[in-house]
């Protein structure tokens, strides 16, 4: 099938001299490319590392001071 690309100039010297410097066509050389990109896994984002706050001292509170009226009077502090 043909289809038409409007590719930017630069890259497309580029492709130009890597096909010439390979000794093969440009049509062979776009065709390995897009195969080889659309056989390639899809990449996966990197998660953005979470923000680390610091709002103090740390807390050293024993399982018997995890309750709302303890933990109200130290957001109070």
């Amino acid at each position: 099938m043909r289809t038409t690309l409007d590719l930017p100039d630069e890259l497309m010297r580029h492709l130009k001299a890597r096909a010439a410097l390979e000794g093969r066509s440009l049509r062979d050389l776009v065709l390995e490319l897009v195969t080889r990109g659309l056989q390639a896994p899809a990449a996966q984002p990197t998660p953005a590392p979470l923000p680390v706050v610091r709002l103090g001292r740390p807390l050293a509170l024993a399982p018997a001071q995890l309750n709302h009226a303890d933990l109200s009077a130290l957001a109070e502090e």
